[in-house]
């Protein structure tokens, strides 16, 4: 084997894995293997990117029912609701604060 090739092969044995998830599907798929939990939109700050949400149990992080504010992982959600709305959403723990990672309207 001559040094190019046995460089190459050293090179691909320690490189990344093409497939390795990066943090945006990893967020993704954690989301939407999440519970949603019923909600009442009580309050939207489209300038700090907030939502006040009146909620029932967040199972995913053992959190009982109350009235709170949650950061939209995407301010794009805000659009999905208004002041008075029952929505179903989800809400995960993202860097350190919980978020609103999914909003749609309550059936």
């Amino acid at each position: 084997m001559n040094a190019s090739a046995f460089l190459l092969a050293a090179a691909l044995c320690f490189a990344p894995p093409a497939f390795a998830a990066n943090p945006e599907t990893k967020d993704a798929a954690a989301a939407s293997a999440a519970p949603a939990t019923e909600g009442e939109v009580r309050k939207i700050d489209r300038d700090a990117s907030k939502i006040t949400i009146k909620h029932g149990e967040i199972a995913n992080l053992g959190m009982p029912p109350m009235t709170m504010v949650f950061v939209a992982r995407d301010p794009v959600l805000l659009d999905k609701a208004k002041v008075g709305d029952k929505i179903r959403f989800t809400a995960e723990r993202v860097d350190g604060v919980i978020a609103v990672t999914r909003i749609e309207a309550a059936p």
